[in-house]
């Protein structure tokens, strides 16, 4: 096993502690979707987790159930967009960068 291997270990050490990283980046992350102009917020953590919700009085309205859905999961949506657009990239395809030829 000549310097080659070696030098392979070494750089799949260093993705491994780049995705961990990433991972703890992602972990740690929180988001706040709104919706009906800040009728209805949705906070979320890295990992999806709803984490808080807030929904203001004026849009409590006993005989409009559906309005309050549709706002909480456009809140809800808009977190999520947050979240996707916001994650670190991945060092995934360094992988294949690793690969001998």
């Amino acid at each position: 096993m000549g310097s080659g291997f070696k030098k392979r270990k070494k750089q799949m050490q260093a993705l491994q502690e780049q995705l961990m990283s990433a991972q703890e980046e992602i972990k740690n992350k929180k988001v706040v979707g709104t919706s009906g102009g800040g009728l209805v917020s949705v906070t979320l953590s890295g990992e999806h987790e709803m984490l808080d919700i807030n929904i203001k009085k004026e849009c409590i309205d006993p005989e409009d159930q559906d309005g309050l859905q549709d706002l909480i999961r456009s809140a809800y949506q808009n977190a999520c967009e947050q979240l996707n657009e916001s994650q670190p990239e991945l060092p995934g395809s360094s992988l294949f960068d690793l690969m001998p030829n």
